[in-house]
């Protein structure tokens, strides 16, 4: 089987990569160097003639406050990419697996979301990913929108990673307490993608539609940072002696977070039989990994 995964350069794409070529699957890993899926006419060409079962779109312009001031380029990674990869896998008659964010709900829910909860995104970045997914639905009936939070690895930019540097080089650290999530483990997503596959390629008629796959439990940016410095104490040296929770009107952004970003994820369980992995025990795993120098 073979498993092309555009954005193979990001934090899913990497571990995408690793995890399934440990499997022994072919994996065939692109990135913007190599294929602009922005570009229709590009995504046709390069695509022309190469045989796959599966596609993962796992490009994104996730710079949130970037987009702010560059929406042109949201809009055309985030909306128009996976609506291109979509018509090329009805053409192709292959299912598309593409990764979407809890950026599309507003954040005003009490309690998790759902699946079936309606979007309503805010800021560009969050309209832009919105915009995608239905893209994705309505131009490719083979598909799966997995939308996750929080993505965290020992690849690229990330919260655990920013933490780590400010602690380092920091004596005192804010964190904003009062938005809440679930953190997730770049590598654990990947492992949930391509246990789908595996099952969808034993089932003909798989469930296609919105999934959620996000760490097992809820914190805050606040408490996701205290649990960093815990746990990586043992293996470094901090110059940080006070982490101090702060509101998030203390913390200005020019693109507005969710106050509640908390993804249900049973419906996954009941379809993949996917059981998602408590935070902590991942982001101890991803630790450990970083501290070791894996890959």
């Amino acid at each position: 089987m073979t498993i092309v995964v555009t954005g193979a350069k990001g934090q899913v794409g990497r571990e995408l990569m690793r995890l399934g070529k440990h499997s022994g699957l072919r994996m065939l890993g692109v990135d913007i160097e190599d294929v602009d899926i922005s570009d229709r006419a590009s995504v046709d060409h390069f695509f022309d003639g190469m045989g796959m079962d599966f596609l993962v779109n796992a490009a994104a312009f996730t710079a949130v406050d970037a987009a702010e001031t560059d929406m042109q380029a949201a809009f055309a990674v985030n909306r128009e990419g996976p609506a291109n990869l979509a018509m090329l896998c009805a053409k192709k008659s292959i299912p598309l697996i593409h990764i979407s964010t809890d950026y599309v709900y507003d954040g005003t829910k009490t309690n998790a979301y759902i699946e079936t909860d309606p979007v309503s995104p805010v800021g560009v970045y969050a309209r832009s990913k919105a915009q995608g997914d239905a893209e994705v639905a309505r131009r490719s009936e083979a598909h799966i929108i997995l939308r996750t939070a929080w993505l965290y690895s020992v690849h690229g930019h990330n919260f655990v990673k920013t933490m780590l540097n400010l602690f380092r080089k920091e004596r005192t650290v804010s964190v904003v307490d009062d938005q809440y999530g679930c953190p997730t483990h770049a590598a654990d997503l990947a492992d949930a993608i391509l246990r789908i596959i595996a099952q969808t390629q034993k089932k003909p008629a798989a469930a296609w539609g919105i999934y959620h796959y996000a760490g097992q439990g809820t914190t805050s940016w606040y408490g996701f940072a205290k649990k960093v410095l815990a746990l990586a104490a043992s293996y470094d040296h901090f110059s940080l002696q006070q982490l101090t929770p702060i509101p998030t009107s203390e913390y200005p952004r020019p693109a507005q977070r969710p106050h509640n970003s908390v993804l249900d994820c049973n419906k996954i369980q009941r379809a993949f039989g996917i059981q998602t992995v408590p935070w902590e025990k991942s982001l101890e795993e991803m630790l450990e990994r970083l501290y070791q120098g894996a890959p």
